[in-house]
C-alpha cells in the first residue's frame, strides 16, 4: 500500500515548479547578495523581487516584509520586541497558541516579570471576544496581544479585524502567528489593523526553513539577531537566497490556485467528516469544522479503546501519516495542550487529519475504511 499523507498542517511536499525556481540559485547563481560584484547583485535582485512579489500579494508594502528562518523566529522576533521597543509590559495569549508563542510569552513572564494574562476559550474552540475586551479594558500597562488567526489543531479562525480593532480601542500592540493562514486565504495587510504577521514557506508547498516577518511600517523595533547588516539592518546572517525564492513562488502559486484549491481541499475535508460520521456514529470533532475553521484541518476524537490507544502507530504501520493534535511535540508525545485546553476528556483519543491539493477522496475512503478496522 503507498503511503497516504495526511499531515499537511505539520508539513507540505515541495511543489516541484518551486523546485525549479530555486534550482539556479542552488547551482549557478551562486553569488552572496551582500558582494557588490555582478553575481552578488544578481542574488540581491532575486531577493528584491521576491520580496516585491510577496509584498503585493499580501497588499503590504515592500519595505514591511523581512524574511526569517520561519514561523518560530518570525513571533520570537515580534513578541521580544514589542515587550523591549515599544513598552508592553502585559502580554495577553491564549491557552491554544502554536508553542512558538507560548514558550516566548512564559520566558519573558517567567524571567523578564511580564504581566501575562490567558483569554477564555470558549466551548468550540474560538477566542471569548468579550473576555478579551475585558482584559484589554483592566490592564494598568500597556499591553502586547498575541492570538493566531488559525489554530493548528482544530483549524478553528479568529476575527482578525475584530481583535485589531480592540488593540486599537485600547492602544495595544498585536501580533498574529497566521503561519496556518499565508498562502491558504488572501490578506489584505494595508486594511487589516495587525502590527505583525508571520509566515513560512513549508506550509504552502515551498521549502522549509524560510519564513516572513510582516512588521507594520508604523511600528519601529530592534533587531533579534546582530551581526549584519542584511534584512535592511534587521535580521543579521548571509540571506537564504534559494529559500527565499522558493518562498515568494510558492505564494505567488497559492494564491493563483487559491479559488480552485481551496474549494477542492474544503471538499475533501467535508467528505471526510461525512463518512467518518457514517460509519463510526461515535466519532466526534474538535473546533467549529463547519463554521469559523481552516479547510486544511480536520481534528477527530474516536472513543477510547484498548485498540485506539495506538491509532496514531497503527495507522504509521498502514502508512498513514496523520497526527495526535499538533506534530511540533510528536517526539514528546505528552498529548495536546489544545485539545486539553478545549476538550479535556480522557475517554478520548485525538488524531489531526490534514489535507492539501494533492489528496484525493479515494485516499480518505482508504483512511476511513482502516480505521473503522482499528478502532
Amino acid at each position: 500500500m503507498s503511503r497516504i499523507y495526511f499531515d499537511n498542517a505539520a508539513t507540505t511536499s515541495l511543489d516541484p515548479a518551486v523546485l525549479e525556481a530555486m534550482m539556479p540559485y542552488l547551482t549557478t547563481n551562486f553569488g552572496n547578495p551582500s558582494s557588490i560584484y555582478s553575481y552578488g547583485r544578481e542574488s540581491r535582485l532575486a531577493i528584491e523581487n521576491a520580496r516585491k512579489s510577496v509584498a503585493k500579494i499580501l497588499h503590504a508594502h515592500p519595505a514591511e516584509i523581512f524574511f526569517t528562518s520561519g514561523g518560530t523566529e518570525s513571533s520570537n522576533t515580534a513578541i521580544n520586541a514589542a515587550v523591549r521597543d515599544l513598552g508592553c509590559r502585559h502580554i495577553i495569549s491564549s491557552p491554544i497558541e502554536h508553542h512558538a508563542t507560548l514558550h516566548t510569552v512564559e520566558y519573558l513572564h517567567n524571567h523578564l516579570g511580564v504581566k501575562l494574562s490567558y483569554v477564555n476559550i470558549l466551548p468550540n474552540g474560538h477566542v471569548d471576544m468579550q473576555n478579551l475586551e475585558t482584559l484589554l479594558a483592566n490592564s494598568a500597562e500597556k499591553c502586547l496581544v498575541t492570538l493566531m488567526h488559525a489554530n493548528n489543531e482544530t483549524g478553528n479562525m479568529l476575527d482578525i479585524n475584530a481583535v485589531g480593532q480592540l488593540c486599537k480601542k485600547y492602544n495595544a500592540v498585536f501580533h498574529s502567528d497566521t503561519v496556518q493562514t499565508v498562502g491558504h486565504f488572501p490578506f489584505d495587510l494595508r486594511n487589516t489593523p495587525v502590527d505583525f504577521i508571520t509566515g513560512s514557506g513549508h506550509k504552502f508547498h515551498g521549502p522549509k526553513g524560510v519564513g516572513i516577518l510582516y512588521i507594520n511600517e508604523n511600528i519601529k523595533i530592534q533587531p533579534f539577531v546582530h551581526g549584519g547588516s542584511q534584512e535592511r539592518n534587521m535580521r543579521a546572517g548571509t540571506e537564504n537566497l534559494y529559500g527565499i525564492v522558493g518562498f515568494a513562488k510558492a505564494l505567488e502559486m497559492a494564491t493563483t490556485e487559491y479559488d480552485n484549491a481551496s474549494r477542492y481541499v474544503r471538499g475533501l475535508q467535508m467528505y471526510m467528516m461525512q463518512q467518518l460520521k457514517n460509519t463510526m456514529p461515535s466519532v466526534s470533532f474538535n473546533g467549529d469544522p463547519c463554521g469559523k475553521s481552516l479547510y486544511t484541518v480536520l481534528s477527530v476524537n474516536f472513543p477510547k479503546t484498548d485498540k485506539s490507544e495506538m491509532l496514531l502507530f497503527s495507522l504509521d504501520m498502514n502508512n498513514i501519516c496523520a497526527s495526535g493534535g499538533s506534530a511540533c511535540t510528536s517526539g514528546a508525545n505528552q498529548g495536546s495542550h489544545v485539545i486539553k485546553a478545549i476538550n479535556d476528556n480522557a475517554d478520548m483519543v485525538t488524531v489531526r487529519f490534514s489535507f492539501s491539493k494533492y489528496n484525493t477522496k479515494e485516499e480518505i475512503d482508504s483512511v476511513v475504511s482502516k480505521l473503522t478496522e482499528l478502532v
